[in-house]
């Protein structure tokens, strides 16, 4: 077992063990045997030392990949939802081909978040399968799920600017027609979101538990994580059950699921995992 004190200045200065260790009034009051790289003390702190260090590294690369996330799949579903006016196909398809770059953008913003919901899944699979291999198995299994079900969504979306560029093959159909098919594409990218939003809200209560039994990432990020959760499936289910009141909470609901997910973003990249709550777990 080591002691607070020597623990303190291992956790301060990870980056150099031999120091740590060769510090002297470390060394007396801890490790009296020499020689100390012998000592198996000195390499029970070596390798808990090493894990420390290979955990932040991954926390903060799944942090990188959360970031990604949150920008691109932000960014798509924010420009769509701007642009898409709910009863008014003319005016949705003038917005399209009035912002068509912009929509591209959002197009290969929404392809670059899901990439990094993949990346993400996966390294935080690293992260926890420590923790318990089997739930985190569920966690990505869930992710997975979800990501061929948005790019299905991603797919449809493309259909309102192929329409609205008006191919020879689509001389047939009246401006009016036109406009009504790319708002009908729209509207099923919007509905697809909506549909996949469940796995959005179902992947973060394994995430959860993980967080719970871990001990490095801070307990309240589980009472955040599935309150964001809860929020997620709940709006997954009211547009299409009862539109009318989901109209009336979705900016609630966006709030939890924003500080739930952005938190632990932000955690993630700024701080990693928690030093001390790592040692306490492995001793």
């Amino acid at each position: 077992m080591l002691y607070d004190r020597f623990w303190q200045e291992v956790s301060g200065k990870c980056n150099s063990v031999d120091y740590c260790l060769e510090n002297d009034r470390i060394r007396e009051k801890v490790l009296p045997l020499q020689p100390i790289k012998n000592n198996k003390l000195y390499k029970e702190v070596k390798k808990t030392v090493k894990n420390i260090n290979e955990s932040k590294k991954i926390a903060r690369i799944a942090g990188i990949w959360y970031l990604v996330l949150a920008i691109g799949a932000g960014y798509s579903w924010m420009f769509i939802t701007n642009i898409y006016v709910d009863g008014n196909a003319t005016l949705t398809a003038e917005n399209i081909v009035r912002s068509e770059f912009r929509y591209v953008i959002a197009i290969i913003s929404g392809i670059i978040g899901q990439l990094g919901f993949i990346l993400l899944g996966l390294t935080l699979y690293r992260l926890f399968k420590q923790v318990n291999e089997h739930i985190s198995k569920i966690m990505v299994t869930l992710v997975l799920i979800s990501v061929p079900i948005t790019f299905s969504a991603i797919i449809i979306e493309t259909g309102a600017l192929i329409v609205l560029k008006r191919a020879d093959y689509l001389n047939v159909f009246t401006t009016e027609q036109i406009h009504s098919i790319a708002m009908t594409f729209v509207s099923l990218h919007i509905e697809g979101i909506h549909i996949v939003t469940i796995f959005w809200g179902l992947w973060l209560f394994p995430l959860a538990y993980l967080v719970y039994k871990s001990n490095f990432i801070p307990k309240v990020f589980v009472i955040l994580l599935i309150l964001s959760g809860i929020c997620y499936c709940i709006g997954s289910i009211s547009p299409l059950t009862n539109p009318v009141f989901y109209a009336k909470i979705e900016y609630i609901l966006s709030i939890p699921e924003a500080v739930g997910e952005v938190s632990l973003l932000l955690w993630l990249l700024i701080k990693g995992v928690s030093v001390k709550k790592i040692h306490c777990q492995e001793h």
